[in-house]
This record gives structure tokens, C-alpha cells and sequence, in this order.
């Protein structure tokens, strides 16, 4: 273990990343924006709450959260933290929706375009199959389907959070803070005031914190956290693989389900990132998984911790200030996960492709194609 362990804290937006014509300035824009508009998802939340009464037409409703890739990490960190709610990614639904929707009240579906079209085919089978099912969305285009879909009702954000970037950056964040503000609004109101101001004054120092791991990784990278925030380290995953073309493999599990197979993976040098949960009883299982690793020798281990837990910063080799270090676990999603985008970021850099279309190719796509809808 190193005798100093670096911390980030207070640092300022640094480096020459983002400048006009560089590689990757839109997504670089993308991300730093985030602080400045999560308050605005939130007003955007609260009128709609105010206009279509959600509190009332949601209450001991069964609702079943609903999007594709990305935006099906978002419905599951979405209902991990609304009790009696499931998640369902799109994909799965359009095929088993008779199973996946028994019982339902609402489905609400998530997506950036709003143009999937697993989406829409599902917004359409459902609504042949369950016509007194409430269809509610959260999407952050406008002319999108699930917009002006006469079969949805839509909570429109900012128009700055549909991201023009391949990936999904602000707009995850955002899309994910809409739905737990729908689930939570008092409790999201205020955590998001001091996540912003927390993540204005530090988000280029932790910048910096994921250029210097980027730089060192080899091959892969782990990302560990325990329910509910599962859904952060798989978002945080597919960021990699996205931004990388595959070049760099990442593996998002639970501390306790790292041990049953998966930390195979993990080789001396691996990077370990750990998100340490603010639950006392689940952070005790997950430092034993840590100093598990510790000694057994594997894993360059990053922790997101406050600096001032000395148990567990003593346990990395370098840690990274959280972003909502008072928050419930289940509130936490939308704002850690602004590290994990920096590291996919820089990693994209690294790999010689630029942030903002790594799939130069067209493997992938901004809004998925190819998909055939049989009936």
C-alpha cells in the first residue's frame, strides 16, 4: 500500500480537453454540464407533479419502469429506489410483455430520443394488450416518439440533456435523477442541491483522478458497489465499452458476487473502483471484500469514500470524494457516476478515438437500427 493516499478535492475544471475543434468536445461539454442541470430536471419534475397530480395517480400504484440499454440501467437504479416498482428493460419486455406486465398500473418508460424501437413497440403491444395501463414517460427530446406519442403522457427535460454525443451522459444522469424525483421528490430536492455544488467546485480534480487511472489501466477495469446502486457500476461498465470500441473490457458485479467466480478477473494491477455505500451494516461487508483483496495481492484499488473515513481510505490506494457522501444509497446513482463517464472519457483518449463517435464504424449507433417488429 502507498504511504501517501491521494485525495481529490476543490479542483477546478483543468486541461485542454473540450477546447473548440478538439476530439471529443461535445461529450467533454456533456459531462461538465451535468451540475448545471439537475436542478432544472428537478423544477421540471415538480411542475409536472403539480400539473398531472403524480403523487396522487402513483400512489400503491404497480408501476413497471421501462427503457433500452442505457436508459434500462437508469429504470433500475430508478426502482431501486421506489418501493413496490419493478424494472424491465425494453428488450426483455417487447418479448415476455404479457408475464412482465401482469399486475401493472403504470408503465413508465425512459429514454433519451425517445425513438427506440423497442420502446415504442412496447408503449404499442402493451397498450393492445392493457389498454387501462397509464403510460408515463421521461425523455429529454421533444420531437421524439415517446413525446408526442398520443398513448403516453411525457415529462419533458432540458433540451441540453439530449446529449448529440454517441453516449449517454447527461442525459443518464439526468433521465435517472427524473425518475427518482418523480418516486422522491422532497428527498431528490434537496440532495441535488448540494451533489451540484459539491460536484461544481470538485469535478475537474476528479477529472484528473481518472486521466491518471486511465493511464495505468491495461486491459480492464472493475467496478464494485452493493444494491441499490448496482445500476451505477453497470452504467459505468457499458461507458467503457462503448467509449473504447470494446478495446478495454469492464465488469460491473456486487461485493458480495465478486467472490463466486467473478474475481477471476481481477489481476494484480487490475483497477478496482469501489463506491462505498453509506448504509454502516452493507459498508461492513463490503471492506471485508476490500481488505479480501488486499490480501491476496490483486487489484490497484480505488475507493469513493470521504476522505475523512480513515478505516476504509487506509484500505486504497487512492480515493475520490463522493458527490452525495449524506445521501441515502438509493439517491446517489445520478451524481457518482460522473467519475465512472470521466473514465470511460479518458480511456476513449487514450485508445486514439474520439469521445464523441468511438464507433467510427457504425457498430453502434446513437439511436439503435436494424431492429424488425413482428406482430
Amino acid at each position: 500500500m502507498r504511504d501517501t493516499i491521494p485525495v481529490i478535492e476543490n479542483g477546478n475544471e483543468t486541461g485542454k480537453q473540450g477546447s473548440a475543434g478538439a476530439p471529443g468536445e461535445t461529450t467533454w461539454r456533456e459531462i461538465q454540464q451535468q451540475p448545471a442541470l439537475w436542478p432544472t430536471t428537478v423544477e421540471r419534475v415538480a411542475e409536472a407533479d403539480s400539473r398531472l397530480q403524480l403523487g396522487v395517480r402513483l400512489k400503491d400504484a404497480r408501476v413497471v419502469l421501462t427503457g433500452a440499454g442505457t436508459s434500462a440501467y437508469a429504470a433500475n437504479a430508478v426502482s431501486a429506489g421506489w418501493p413496490g416498482s419493478s424494472a424491465v428493460p425494453s428488450t426483455d419486455l417487447l418479448l415476455d410483455t404479457k408475464r412482465f406486465i401482469e399486475g401493472a398500473d403504470v408503465l413508465f418508460s425512459i429514454g433519451r430520443s425517445g425513438n427506440s424501437p423497442e420502446s415504442m413497440a412496447v408503449v404499442d403491444r402493451v397498450h393492445r394488450l392493457r389498454p387501462e395501463i397509464w403510460h408515463l414517460a421521461v425523455t429529454c427530446n421533444p420531437e421524439g416518439g415517446l413525446a408526442t406519442s398520443p398513448l403516453v403522457t411525457a415529462i419533458l427535460l432540458d433540451p441540453r440533456t439530449n446529449d448529440q454525443s454517441l453516449v449517454m451522459t447527461s442525459s443518464f444522469s439526468n433521465l435517472l435523477l427524473a425518475g427518482l424525483c418523480v418516486a422522491r421528490p422532497a428527498t431528490m430536492k434537496a440532495v441535488t442541491a448540494d451533489a451540484a455544488k459539491a460536484a461544481q467546485s470538485s469535478i475537474g480534480g476528479i477529472s484528473e483522478m481518472m486521466k491518471g487511472l486511465a493511464d495505468r489501466t491495461e486491459d480492464r477495469v472493475v467496478y464494485l458497489a452493493s444494491p441499490p446502486l448496482v445500476g451505477w457500476a453497470q452504467e459505468g461498465a457499458l461507458k467503457i465499452l462503448e467509449m473504447t470500441g470494446g478495446r478495454y473490457a469492464a465488469l460491473a458485479e456486487t461485493y458480495l458476487g465478486l467472490r463466486h467466480g467473478p474475481m477471476s478477473v481481477v489481476g494484480p494491477s487490475t483497477p478496482v473502483v469501489c463506491l462505498l455505500s453509506n448504509d454502516s451494516i452493507v459498508r461492513n461487508y463490503e471492506l471485508d471484500l476490500v481488505r479480501e483483496l488486499r490480501e491476496k495481492k490483486i487489484g490497484y484499488l480505488v475507493g469513493i469514500c470521504r476522505k475523512d473515513d480513515a478505516q476504509a481510505s487506509k484500505l486504497f490506494h487512492a480515493v475520490i470524494p463522493p458527490l452525495a457522501p449524506q445521501a441515502p444509497d438509493s439517491a446517489r446513482a445520478p451524481f457518482e457516476v460522473v467519475g465512472l463517464q470521466l473514465l470511460g472519457y479518458h480511456l476513449c483518449l487514450r485508445a486514439g478515438l474520439n469521445p464523441d463517435n468511438p464507433s467510427p464504424s457504425g457498430v453502434i449507433n446513437r439511436v439503435v437500427q436494424g431492429i424488425r417488429i413482428y406482430n
